[in-house]
């Protein structure tokens, strides 16, 4: 009874988050602080979101890495 009423709670809380964030994509704020914020809440309850925000992670870390061909051609 417990686990399915914190499951719920999780699910409200963080799917109200997250679409906060997914509004500020068009309005002015933040969405890329609160797009992670709303599934880092829901990752804690579903494995869906654990998965997005797995993918996520992964892809501000190649963003991240310098590009070897950028670099390459800048000392030529």
């Amino acid at each position: 009874m417990f686990s399915a009423l914190r499951k719920l709670i999780i699910a409200v809380i963080g799917g109200t988050v997250l679409l906060i964030g997914i509004a500020l994509i068009v309005l002015p704020g933040p969405a890329f602080i609160v797009i992670p914020v709303g599934l880092a809440i829901l990752a804690s309850e579903f494995a869906w979101a654990r998965h997005a925000l797995k993918r996520a992670r992964e892809f501000v870390a190649r963003r991240k890495e310098p590009k070897q061909e950028a670099l390459v051609s800048a000392e030529k």
